[in-house]
């Protein structure tokens, strides 16, 4: 081999990323860089200052002049990264700073300068763009989203995957401190004062969207202190009670011993006091089913609302793990043929469960590619910890047991047991030992399937294998077949020729 043919034999085709939105808020100026999918983008770049724009607002009135100088150096260098990874998508937002600072206009003025386009969105807006965040990452949602940033807080309601009423408060984290400092009787008075022009929300079905980093610190400090095995806040959820009894801890903690606990960065900490004393007056007053926690919300929202419709139609589980999985050998054709061979021990399928069996087969298909004594460890990793959108907690319940099953592990530690139910896990461990079976029948290959039929017929679970395929049916095979049998408390059996039509 000429070292030409070499180098082009051993050519990675490296991803890049192809848009980006800057965000310019009351608190953080943040470039978020993407890649990957349309429906289900991936992070490729995250970068953020804390120019705190908005913190003189209540007193003064302006952005200060250091606070803007910070700014415009982070803007200034976001600027220079975008320019040489060749991004021509590139959304520029300001938000209630900008919006509400008499110098905002000026200061919109020397951004323009560094060669960006900054859109000023108006409260309605703002709320409007972090709505279609939580509609794309929480498809058919219905309930308040109430986005909180350093300036303002936005509350819309969504339904039907479109938003309706919408208004902007200011009660930003930033204002939040000298609203409180009168004492608690004037800081209610101040929040149910604003919430006078909010009625609608409270008269709105459904559960509360949190949106904004204080709102994920909060959740970063529930999973942590309730012990959960889940790391990612995205789709967490909590009861009113639940987060009503957590609020009212952090909002008579320091900030200091909310730093110490992980996943609340020091910022984040110093705010998170004045925030929940505020959530829970409005717990109060909008009285939700339960809170949602999201991390998706402005900037995903503004690549959202630039889809298509067929591209908002996608699934964005399906569409972030065909992507993650498709180089590993778990593209979603092989994987939709292996989900229809095994579709005999599928129970009670709705759509929710077809889509996780689906997800778990190619998660599966792709652990094969993992070293042997690592599989264990990348299945817990890729169900518990990676963030996937369009997952609640027990979804990655299920799918942590499937993927260990298809390692062969139907053992199921406590920490899967605690955030999902016997059923449910029950099933999933099928899955997977049918992703087992399959794979080390014939590799998962198109042929091996063609050539073989999963039947479970009364109360036994048969392997057929056609003629030309019959010497497929190695001791390995008839160990996993029987394996799954036994999950299903079943007989096991192995035949040659063709099952009788359906």
């Amino acid at each position: 081999m000429t070292r030409k043919s070499f180098s082009r034999s051993h050519q990675v085709r490296e991803e890049l990323p192809d848009r980006a939105v800057i965000d310019i808020g009351s608190n953080t100026v943040r470039m978020v860089v993407y890649g990957g999918p349309l429906r289900s983008p991936i992070t490729w770049m995250n970068e953020k200052v804390s120019a705190r724009l908005g913190r003189d607002l209540a007193e003064t009135g302006l952005i200060p002049e250091k606070a803007a100088e910070n700014a415009l150096s982070a803007l200034r260098r976001y600027h220079i990264l975008l320019e040489d990874l060749g991004i021509k998508d590139v959304q520029t937002v300001a938000t209630a700073a900008a919006r509400d600072a008499e110098n905002g206009p000026e200061f919109l003025d020397r951004v323009r300068a560094i060669g960006l386009s900054p859109r000023l969105l108006q409260g309605e807006e703002e709320a409007r763009s972090s709505a279609a965040g939580v509609i794309s990452a929480f498809p058919g949602a219905q309930g308040v989203v109430a986005d909180l940033g350093g300036g303002s807080l936005e509350l819309i309601a969504i339904e039907n995957d479109e938003t309706h009423h919408g208004c902007s408060l200011p009660l930003g984290t930033l204002r939040l401190p000298g609203l409180r400092k009168d004492g608690m009787d004037s800081f209610k008075t101040a929040i149910h004062k604003a919430f006078e022009s909010a009625g609608w929300a409270a008269a709105h079905p459904g559960p509360l969207y949190m949106v904004g980093g204080t709102w994920r610190a909060l959740a970063n400090y529930a999973l942590r202190r309730l012990g959960s095995p889940i790391i990612d806040p995205h789709g967490f959820i909590l009861s009113t009670e639940e987060i009503d009894k957590i609020a009212k801890k952090v909002a008579r903690s320091e900030p200091e011993d909310l730093a110490a606990i992980e996943g609340v960065s020091s910022s984040r900490a110093a705010s998170l006091p004045d925030a929940a004393a505020m959530l829970r007056i409005m717990l109060s007053e909008l009285r939700p089913d339960a809170v949602v926690f999201s991390a998706w919300g402005l900037r995903e929202g503004l690549l959202y609302e630039q889809l298509s419709p067929e591209a908002k139609a996608q699934d964005p589980l399906l569409a972030g793990v065909t992507h993650f999985t498709a180089s590993r050998g778990g593209t979603i054709t092989r994987a939709a043929m292996l989900a229809g061979w095994s579709t005999d021990i599928a129970r009670n399928t709705n759509h929710n469960t077809e889509r996780l069996r689906l997800a778990s087969t190619m998660f599966g298909l792709a652990l094969s590619r993992i070293e042997p004594n690592l599989r264990q460890r990348y299945a817990l990793d890729w169900a518990l910890h990676k963030r996937w959108i369009g997952l609640t907690v027990a979804d990655r319940a299920q799918l942590a047991a499937a993927l260990l099953a298809s390692c062969g592990q139907t053992e199921i530690p406590e920490e899967i047991t605690s955030i999902s139910d016997k059923e449910s896990l029950s099933a999933a461990i099928a899955w997977g030992l049918a992703v087992r079976l399959c794979r080390r029948m014939g590799g998962g290959t198109r042929s091996s399937m063609l050539g073989s039929a999963l039947r479970l017929e009364e109360d036994c679970l048969r392997l057929w294998f056609e003629e030309s395929h019959a010497d497929l049916a190695g001791d390995s095979v008839r160990k996993d077949l029987k394996g799954l049998a036994n999950w299903l408390e079943v007989d096991a059996d192995i035949r040659i020729g063709q099952p009788e039509p359906r």
